[in-house]
């Protein structure tokens, strides 16, 4: 069943390692505003330390997960196993999300291999829970592809396009909380 861990150990590296999909979710500290979870894939996830994830942001629809980082931190990391033996796997930890325009950004992005159209961030993530738990209710699925829309849609926009998209799109959140900075200081 489940356990808990100090850090992340080679097993659970694995686990993360073959998973093509996982999900984070947020809270704004305000008790009225909304709760995000999201789901993430295209093999945009690192583990950086025993402790410490990073994961590839990509321009979406909304900026949730970032602006409840810059205002709070809180984040949990799920990942399920969808085939295979059964296992969940949450991390519990603060985030810090990097813009291209942040010092650290470089030397954090050389993790993730060549450039990808809509990047716009990374998620940092430090642990401050690690655990399992049994998985026994999670459906088997069969992985087919990753799909293509969002590249293809960023690639289409252009660099330009998406930096008019983001500043209009991911400025703030949906309960008003500042987003994407666009490298201005502050």
């Amino acid at each position: 069943m489940g356990k808990l861990y100090d850090s992340l150990d080679e097993d659970l590296i694995e686990f993360i390692g073959r998973q093509h999909m996982f999900f984070v979710a947020t809270a704004p500290l305000a008790g009225d505003g909304f709760v995000n979870l999201s789901p993430k894939g295209h093999d945009t996830l690192r583990v950086l330390g025993p402790r410490t994830l990073g994961y590839l942001d990509f321009a979406g629809s909304g900026v949730e997960t970032i602006a409840h980082a810059r205002e709070n931190g809180r984040i949990v990391v799920l990942f399920c196993a969808f085939d295979g033996p059964p296992r969940i796997l949450r991390i519990h930890g603060r985030a810090e999300a990097f813009e291209p325009s942040h010092p650290q950004f470089a030397a954090l992005r050389e993790h993730f291999g060549p450039p990808r159209p809509g990047e716009r961030a990374i998620l940092r993530v430090e642990a401050t829970r690690i655990a399992t738990s049994c998985g026994y209710g999670v459906p088997l699925y069969e992985f087919v592809a990753e799909r293509t829309q969002l590249a293809d849609w960023a690639e289409h926009k252009g660099p330009e396009g998406m930096r008019e998209y983001m500043e209009k799109k991911n400025a703030t959140s949906l309960d008003g909380l500042p987003g994407l900075d666009f490298g201005k200081p502050g």
